[in-house]
């Protein structure tokens, strides 16, 4: 994997009569319909079997992309298509946030998730510690702390106790 794939995530969040579901793409194929065998299963009467699939394509970068299908990869459409960003479309190359209809209360929305590389780098030789100001002093210094006996043992009574 090259530094541009390593950034990104992509998100497909599904929403039908089942409810709410977010999954996390990362293979090269899915398969989205009705059928208990798809990788990512609609739960719709209007939808059909094999609905639509997933192609993951690469970039120049090194980076992927997505792109959706109508029906399957033998060629074989779905009943009711698909409506991605308000247009019937038979192929698109998804892009953050694009909306895709498979039919009444079922759609999905896709994220493209990009973050920023984070370099690491070795300490800095001249390391800055925060001193608090009561931390200063000589630490031999008695006006640093309260003074210790020396000449008495300690845990034993004086005679004047």
């Amino acid at each position: 994997m090259t530094s541009a794939a390593a950034h990104q995530s992509h998100l497909l969040i599904i929403e039908d009569d089942k409810g709410r579901r977010e999954y996390t793409l990362d293979s090269p194929v899915y398969s989205i319909g009705r059928d208990p065998k798809c990788d990512i299963r609609l739960v719709s009467q209007f939808v059909s079997r094999r609905h639509a699939t997933l192609v993951q394509l690469p970039n120049e970068d090194g980076s992927y992309y997505y792109r959706i299908v109508d029906g399957n990869l033998k060629g074989k459409p779905s009943a009711n298509g698909l409506l991605i960003n308000g247009r019937k479309l038979q192929a698109h190359d998804l892009h953050d946030q694009d909306r895709v209809i498979f039919g009444p209360q079922v759609q999905a929305t896709y994220y493209l998730l990009r973050r920023d590389a984070i370099t690491t780098v070795p300490p800095d030789e001249y390391d800055i510690t925060l001193i608090s100001p009561n931390m200063t002093g000589d630490p031999e210094d008695d006006t640093a702390g309260s003074p210790v006996k020396l000449d008495e043992p300690a845990g034993e009574p004086t005679a004047d106790a």
